[in-house]
């Protein structure tokens, strides 16, 4: 197969209330990790990238990884752009092989927001691309973007509604009450407020902050309308961890290929965990 639009993913889980995990990968073993878990569980799969993580490996190197899985998997894979506000990169991984991009303007006004959006859009639809975008501020941390818990702010259901209609753009992030990162306790995630903007807005909608969410919570924001679920700090930290284990126990073990092997096992089964939780296997 080849690399497709997570719209038409997106939409199909949105239709059928299940929610599609997507993973944000640093290097090519967690790459081929989630990519084995998604063919193991028959789970469509979006594979993401932080703008950090694109500067570290290059858009060709990560495009050409991708493509590759892509080709040896019979479930759908998307490639996604996480948390980009530079228009130019956008544009980019867009020519470079990229089908879902997001364009992050949360922290301007709503304007702004809306302009810098539509603009991607115009771009992404003669692309066959698929667009999200932000509302609200989803507090903690991702990649560079840091954004206070006193700064966070919920997404408003009607500005929602008017943010899809004025911009066109195919998937909204709202923030609910989630965070990037590991939370220190339980997360206060607004399900009333889910609902709401479910009730207003047709088109998929995306979990932010998806690593240490509880299951209950996970399967809840899925059943009111969560699309997708993006799950990054966990599966980092799970992959660096199992590094570090490996060189405290075998540490005349110099053959690194060793070391990721086991790295890479703990970060499938982790994948097929979240793909699980989310409703999404058997589903490609």
């Amino acid at each position: 197969m080849t690399l497709i639009s997570s719209t038409p993913l997106l939409v199909e889980a949105r239709k059928e209330g299940y929610g599609v995990a997507a993973f944000n990968v640093h290097t090519l073993e967690m790459l081929q990790a989630v990519a084995e878990a998604a063919e193991e569980s028959r789970s469509p799969l979006i594979l993401q990238t932080t703008v950090g993580t694109v500067k570290h490996l290059g858009i060709d190197y990560i495009v050409g990884a991708a493509k590759a899985a892509a080709k040896r998997a019979s479930v759908p894979i998307a490639l996604h752009l996480d948390h980009c506000q530079d228009f130019d990169l956008i544009l980019k991984c867009m020519h470079a092989g990229y089908t879902s991009v997001m364009i992050d303007q949360s922290m301007h006004p709503f304007e702004r927001n809306v302009e810098m959006t539509k603009k991607v859009v115009e771009v992404a639809r003669a692309l066959n691309v698929n667009v999200e975008a932000e509302l609200g501020k989803v507090g903690g941390v991702e990649d560079d973007i840091h954004v206070d818990e006193d700064a966070a702010a919920l997404a408003d259901p009607e500005e929602c509604q008017r943010f899809v209609e004025l911009t066109g753009v195919t998937t909204l992030a709202p923030a609910i009450g989630t965070a990037h990162g590991i939370y220190k306790g339980e997360p206060k995630i607004d399900f009333d407020r889910i609902q709401q903007i479910a009730a207003r807005v047709d088109v998929p909608l995306v979990l932010h902050g998806g690593s240490g969410i509880p299951g209950d919570h996970v399967k809840r924001c899925v059943s009111l309308g969560m699309a997708k679920m993006n799950v990054a700090t966990e599966i980092k930290n799970a992959f660096s961890l199992a590094l570090q284990r490996s060189f405290a126990e075998r540490p005349d073990e110099l053959d690194p290929r060793s070391y990721m092997a086991g790295a890479k096992e703990i970060v499938k089964a982790l994948a097929i965990e979240k793909m699980t939780l989310c409703g999404c296997t058997n589903k490609a």
